[in-house]
């Protein structure tokens, strides 16, 4: 069974949700939502139309009060929609008022119908059955008391006939019968249309939240790489500034290449803020950069080493895969890790950033050698960052520890599953093995 993956024509989802809707119930059903009014003129007309004879035969017999009261019932049916409950009330009112009031009128169950319809749309089904049989009980009572008798008079010839067709009960039997499952059919059919129409309302309701969680989901996404990128950005900022100061009448040259530094941090920070931001303006269409590519790890360190930090970076194992997202996990992990170590760390001498890979398994580890690291920590960071981290590493099936290490100091420990098939060079087992799909495969979460 092919599937079908066209875009829809409109970027607004509520709008795509209405084209949705529009192409679920039809272009007549369409019309008619849309030009209400239209409708119940048409109804109104329609109620005419099918008691056109008893209004016919009344006009001509001067029945005026009929005439009258068939009028006023194709009047309120115009109301039928905002009223539903009011309208039947009436129509059997003026139904059952026309019929006592004139024996040739045997009444109509035109206007009946379709006021049980109306209410049938907006009440509930099982409501809406009992009343049924309560009004069909009442148009039977008055069958028997007034109808029956003005067909079938006491003369010989009237009951022979009435004899033909089965005698009085049958034929009282069959009546019932058949206003019963009249009117019953026209509950069913409202029934029915209130049940595709609270089905319609749900799919739509479903619809929203799915579009409000997506928005929430995509503020979050935004939210968390700008925390990336000005936490990280403005924490290596500051110690470059820190750093150019110190060396500045001491070694001039290297305090210009601290502020050269200084710079394209800003800029690619700026660069960087501008790409992010542009996802709002743009919709989804805008890749969240920056991506992890070629030597942007090696470059993110560098910058670190030029910012102050004694790190030694040690990857062991194959090669990573050629997976963006998987990529900027890590390459995020690796450096939110380091500028919290940059922001709290105090009399640190060494930092060490490892990335081991055991066939599926990567593990990330960042340890530093700092002390009362745990206490200020808690004092001063918001625990946003390691947040976001324990969220990246749940994209592939990942955990994520961070605290004081047992031999001093602070790590973050990382462990991830690889998010597809990657062969490894000389390990056939591993080449064989499959890999577990990641969680999301949103660019840039």
């Amino acid at each position: 069974m092919s599937e079908n993956t066209a875009p829809l024509d409109s970027g607004d989802p509520e709008a795509s949700l209405a084209e949705i809707s529009a192409q679920r119930i039809g272009p007549l059903r369409g019309f008619m939502r849309r030009r209400p009014l239209l409708v119940d003129t048409a109804v109104v007309l329609l109620y005419l139309l099918l008691t056109g004879p008893s209004l016919a035969e009344a006009a001509l017999a001067s029945h005026w009060p009929t005439l009258g009261l068939l009028a006023l019932t194709g009047a309120s049916l115009f109301f039928r929609r905002s009223r539903p409950m009011f309208v039947l009330i009436v129509v059997v009112l003026f139904e059952t008022v026309a019929t006592l009031l004139d024996s040739s009128y045997f009444g109509g169950s035109a206007g009946l119908w379709i006021a049980l319809y109306a209410a049938s749309t907006k009440y509930a089904a099982r409501r809406m059955f009992a009343l049924t049989v309560l009004i069909t009980a009442l148009q039977g009572l008055v069958f028997v008391m007034l109808g029956l008798p003005s067909m079938f008079t006491d003369s010989p010839e009237d009951q022979a006939a009435l004899a033909e067709i089965g005698g009085r009960t049958l034929t009282i039997t069959l009546s019932l019968a058949f206003l019963l499952g009249t009117n019953a059919a026209a509950v069913a059919i409202g029934a029915a249309v209130r049940n595709n129409r609270l089905h319609e309302a749900e799919l739509d309701n479903w619809a929203k939240r799915v579009q409000t969680l997506a928005q929430v989901r995509e503020r979050t996404r935004i939210a968390r790489e700008m925390h990336d990128v000005v936490a990280h950005s403005l924490s290596v900022m500051i110690a470059l500034s820190d750093g150019a100061a110190v060396v500045l009448k001491r070694d001039p040259a290297r305090a210009g290449e601290v502020l050269g530094e200084l710079s394209g941090t800003g800029r690619r920070a700026l660069a960087d803020m501008r790409r992010v931001i542009g996802v709002l303006r743009t919709g989804d269409g805008v890749s969240l950069e920056p991506q992890p590519a070629g030597g942007s790890l090696e470059e993110m360190l560098a910058g670190f080493q030029v910012a102050g930090l004694p790190l030694r970076y040690t990857q062991s194992g194959p090669a990573l895969p050629d997976d963006a997202t998987f990529q900027l996990t890590v390459h995020r992990i690796i450096q939110e890790s380091l500028t919290n170590v940059l922001r709290y760390g105090r009399n640190v001498s060494a930092v060490e950033v490892t990335v081991h890979r055991l066939r599926d398994d990567v593990t990330v580890r960042i340890h530093d050698d700092g002390t009362q690291q745990e206490a200020r920590r808690e004092m001063i960071g918001s625990a946003q960052g390691i947040r976001g981290m324990k969220e990246r590493a749940a994209l592939f099936d990942g955990t994520l520890h961070a605290g004081p290490a047992s031999r001093g100091g602070w790590s973050v420990v990382a462990r991830l599953k690889l998010p597809h098939q990657t062969p490894c060079s000389g390990d056939p087992a591993t080449s064989q093995a499959k890999r577990p799909t990641p969680k999301s495969q949103h660019q840039g979460t």
